[in-house]
Parts: structure tokens; sequence; C-alpha cells
């Protein structure tokens, strides 16, 4: 079974694992206590565990699992289907659930991440339902949790699955990307409606707020795609449009503006994004667009109302980048002025 990935190539269910490490082997398996397991799981790791000596990829060849012999394993397991609350009393549990719960691989995965790679469905909505919530968001090595997985591959009634049993949203991955960043990134639509469906916007604005490593909000991820239906989806449930990443403090509409997205900028103004936002060094977005010489834009930032005499921390306004610029400055008439901030009138 193949899937299309955000970039338009197609690439295979087994992509995740080939890109970032060797698949999970059997005979590697090592068990931990239910307590120590649910200890595991951590929103943002500690910088010494990305160390690159901690982070080495494993590698286990020929005991590399396979959906045969995953499907092997399982078959000699069985699984009630009922959800049982989270409790510290193992006898709550068969010895074989017992086995579920507390088995995990080298490479931190529980049964529940080697069921979703290997798109076993029956038996991963079967462990949805035995795993308490803390297990549920178990993050493996690469800081994956479940949920990450399941948008990963689109799998989008495991994602509903998890999301109603109360799986975090807010756990970030190895590059500090949430749930939520990866449909972001790879347009899973349907799987980033099924998180957000039934969520307030006071539990959504952390997930909204919170950056990756490369200091970018879901936002920012969805403009830089051009994935445009995330985009009316994020804003529809309350996305802040004005959020700054965090290197250079661009708004999504900057990102537009460098992209020369006509349809993401009209799309941020019409929804109200500040105009005149401005970057850290003090550029806003119709600096960024005179300068691209980009005409179209510079006319929607001009309808919209932006400011042409904003001064950055070069003291260049918009109307100093388009000199010689016939076109950008029939935009940017300059048939007023500015005195301490305030627009005066010239007429004659």
């Amino acid at each position: 079974m193949e899937r299309r990935g955000g970039d338009g190539e197609d690439k295979n269910k087994f992509d995740l694992l080939e890109e970032n490490r060797a698949d999970s082997g059997i005979e590697s398996f090592k068990s931990l206590s239910r307590d120590d397991r649910c200890s595991t799981t951590s929103s943002v790791p500690d910088q010494d565990k990305l160390s690159t000596d901690e982070r080495l990829d494993s590698s286990y060849g020929s005991s590399s699992l396979t959906t045969d012999s995953l499907s092997d394993l399982l078959g000699k397991c069985s699984v009630s289907g009922t959800r049982t609350e989270p409790s510290h009393d193992t006898e709550e549990y068969s010895q074989e659930e017992g086995n579920l719960l507390t088995t995990i691989t080298e490479d931190g995965d529980t049964f529940l991440h080697l069921a979703i790679i290997h798109e076993m469905e029956t038996f991963t909505h079967q462990l949805i339902n035995l795993f308490p919530r803390e297990i549920l968001d178990i993050q493996n090595d690469l800081y994956q949790s479940p949920l990450h997985l399941a948008i990963y591959l689109n799998q989008v009634p495991v994602v509903k699955a998890l999301v109603a049993t109360g799986a975090c949203l807010e756990l970030q991955d190895q590059d500090g990307n949430t749930p939520l960043h990866v449909a972001c990134e790879h347009n899973r639509l349907e799987c980033a409606n099924e998180m957000m469906h039934h969520a307030s916007l006071s539990k959504l604005t952390p997930v909204f707020e919170t950056q990756n490593w490369r200091g970018l909000t879901c936002l920012h991820v969805a403009t830089l795609h051009k994935h445009h239906r995330i985009m009316k989806l994020l804003i529809k449930k309350g996305v802040d449009l004005n959020l700054q990443e965090g290197t250079s403090g661009k708004t999504a509409l900057h990102m537009a503006v460098e992209l020369h997205d006509v349809d993401a900028v009209t799309l941020l103004l019409t929804k109200g994004a500040n105009v005149d936002a401005a970057m850290l060094n003090g550029c806003t977005a119709l600096h960024l667009a005179v300068g691209r010489q980009d005409t179209a834009i510079t006319g929607h930032l001009c309808q919209a109302g932006a400011d042409k005499m904003i001064r950055n921390m070069e003291d260049e306004t918009a109307l100093d980048l388009a000199d010689g610029n016939d076109d950008i400055l029939a935009l940017l008439p300059f048939d007023d002025i500015q005195i301490m901030g305030r627009t005066v009138n010239l007429k004659f």
C-alpha cells in the first residue's frame, strides 16, 4: 500500500522507519514495569538525550520485524477489547494483556506503535481500548507518540480513537513537532480536523503556540507548505494569525509574501492578520513584497491599508525599496506625508 506525502512524492508505509531508523526486532524486546513505562513520557526531550552517541539508529538486519512476524506474535495474545481505567493494580489485566502493556522494543516502541506502523487497524483499536492513557502517550526513541505515527501514516480512524481516549496533543517529537505540526506539514487535513473537532480554544491554544526546534508554529508550517485548507481550518479554530516564529519574528503573512503565495496572503488579510506586523529587523510584509518586486502582493497589502512609511532597522521604508520600479511606485503614490507618525493629506 502506498501513500502520497505532502511533497507529492509516492512513499510506502515504511518510509518513516527507513528515513529515521531500522524497524524494531522481536528479539530485542525488553520489558519494563508499568510505572516505569508511564514515567518515560516526556513532551520536551532533555538536551543531553539528543546527543549523537545516544541517538544512533538501531539496525537489526535479519531480525527486523515484519507484518507477518508481528501478526504471528500478536496472534498468540488475546485482547478483551474493553478499556480499563488507569490503575496500578496489575491484577486487572490478564497475563497476555500485561505483556502487551509492558513490552517495549529497544527503539522505545510499544505494541501500539508497532501496530500503527504495520497498519493493523483492528488490533490497533483493541490496544487503544486496553491501554491506560499514560501508555497511549509513551514516546519512542524518536519521541514519537502513537498519535504522531497515526497522523504521519494518515490513519484517520486511529487518530480519532486516540484523541477520543485522551491522547496528548502537545507532545513533541525529536524535531519539536507536535502531532498537529505533522498534520500541517504532510497535509493531513482529516487528521487535523479530528484532533481539533471537539477541543476547546483553551485546549488548542497551547498547541497553536508551540514552536518546533526551528521556531515554527503549526500555522507557519502550513503556510510554508502552502496547505491552504489546513490554514483555513486553523483559522476557523481560532489560531492567532500574528504569531511570530522564533528565529526572525516572521508572521504567517511574512512567509506567504516570501513565497509569492497570493492566495495565502489574501486569506490571511481577509481573516484579520496585522498587515503592519514587523519582524525582528523591523520589516513589514510590505517591505518584503516591494523588495521582491511582487506587484500583485504589494497591491493587496496596500488595499489592506499597509503603511508604506514604516522604517525597518536599516532605516528604510517600503518607498525607499521601491525606488526605480515604476510598477511598484504606481501602487505607492507619494501623495501624503507623515508628521509625528500621523498622516497629513496634501491637497493642491
